[in-house]
């Protein structure tokens, strides 16, 4: 179960990728009877957003978008043709935006970001289904 785009940096490549991760979960939830809780389907769309949108600010060339179905969460790979891996930034509450890092580790079950032979691949995993306590599991690594 997967669904992949690519982005071709035009004005609307966000709302896109956006669009085609509620539009692969909704379709996950209906044809194969996985449970996405509302929150999966807001933090993916998060998750990429801010993964796309980094992608677009500082590669150039197109933005592979991969979303796949693995062990009960949803695996979100963006490809890009920098190979500089990111950084999250010490938190300051003064500093406005450049905070998409540090959101997407923070809502993230498992975070990895490798160099590739061209550029790079960040992968982010979201648990589809909220904890029975209503908690969010801890980050693991991939």
């Amino acid at each position: 179960m997967r669904t992949s785009a690519t982005l071709v940096g035009d004005g609307a490549d966000i709302g896109k990728a956006r669009h085609l991760a509620a539009a692969f979960l909704t379709r996950i939830q209906a044809e194969h009877g996985l449970p996405v809780s509302q929150r999966a389907m807001d933090l993916t769309q998060l998750v990429v957003s801010e993964l796309v949108t980094n992608a677009r600010k500082y590669a150039p060339g197109p933005v592979l978008l991969d979303l796949k179905i693995t062990d009960g969460t949803v695996e979100i790979v963006v490809r890009d043709s920098d190979p500089v891996l990111p950084i999250a930034r010490a938190a300051d509450a003064g500093r406005v935006g450049q905070h998409g890092l540090e959101i997407v580790m923070a809502v993230a079950q498992g975070f990895e970001a490798r160099r590739e032979p061209v550029g790079k691949r960040i992968t982010a995993r979201l648990a589809l289904a909220d904890d029975p306590g209503g908690a969010n599991a801890g980050r693991r690594p991939l």
